[in-house]
């Protein structure tokens, strides 16, 4: 078994523990994520930044088949371009959700974000190493701090608390985090988070 099959096996294992909680970088900034159906690791997730329980997380996927199940099937028209046109990318979508995220991921609210990162590293991972395709994600760093743009960042910050730390050879950290865009069932346009992208539809 190679070093690279050893790391995944590993990344598998500790996502399948009952508070597993890994590290990742993405296309923006770097992540920290879990499982969406493990309540525990979400729960950690909360406590190792100290974030506010109304701030929901977002479900980063290895491409936008992984998290159409999430979202709900009458997708707005803008909502297809924005997938069209952005997606793999720095663009996170808020859509109505559907009864298959949990509330817990979302704080109780109607909508989920979804995002597809434009970085191989995280999609070749999540896709070998989780049976969904996708975890349940925000930036890694405490809150109230800069979101970590690199490996270091991100030991320094959460490193103590995290059960891991994926750091791939390859990256392409943009350093910016990514624009987030609602489009409600009116098909209204909304930025929520002017990031790495301009929405220009």
């Amino acid at each position: 078994m190679n070093s690279f099959v050893k790391e995944f096996y590993k990344i598998r294992n500790i996502l399948e523990k009952n508070d597993g909680v890994i590290s990742f970088p993405t296309d923006t900034v770097w992540g920290v994520g879990c499982r969406i159906n493990n309540v525990d690791a979400v729960e950690k997730i909360y406590d190792l930044k100290g974030r506010d329980k109304s701030k929901p997380l977002i479900l980063l996927g290895n491409d936008i088949e992984s998290l159409l199940p999430y979202i709900v099937k009458n997708i707005p028209p803008s909502a297809q371009k924005i997938i069209e046109k952005y997606f793999p990318g720095a663009v996170t979508l808020v859509l109505a959700k559907s009864n298959k995220v949990p509330d817990y991921i979302t704080s109780a609210l109607n909508t989920v974000g979804i995002r597809v990162p434009d970085c191989f590293p995280y999609r070749n991972m999540v896709s070998q190493c989780v049976g969904e395709k996708i975890l349940a994600t925000t930036s890694a760093n405490l809150s109230g701090w800069a979101a970590g743009i690199n490996y270091d960042d991100v030991y320094n910050s959460i490193g103590d608390y995290v059960d891991y730390i994926y750091n791939p050879e390859y990256q392409n950290t943009k350093e910016l985090e990514s624009t987030v865009v609602m489009v409600d069932e009116f098909d209204n346009i909304k930025v929520l988070r002017q990031g790495a992208i301009e929405i220009n539809l």
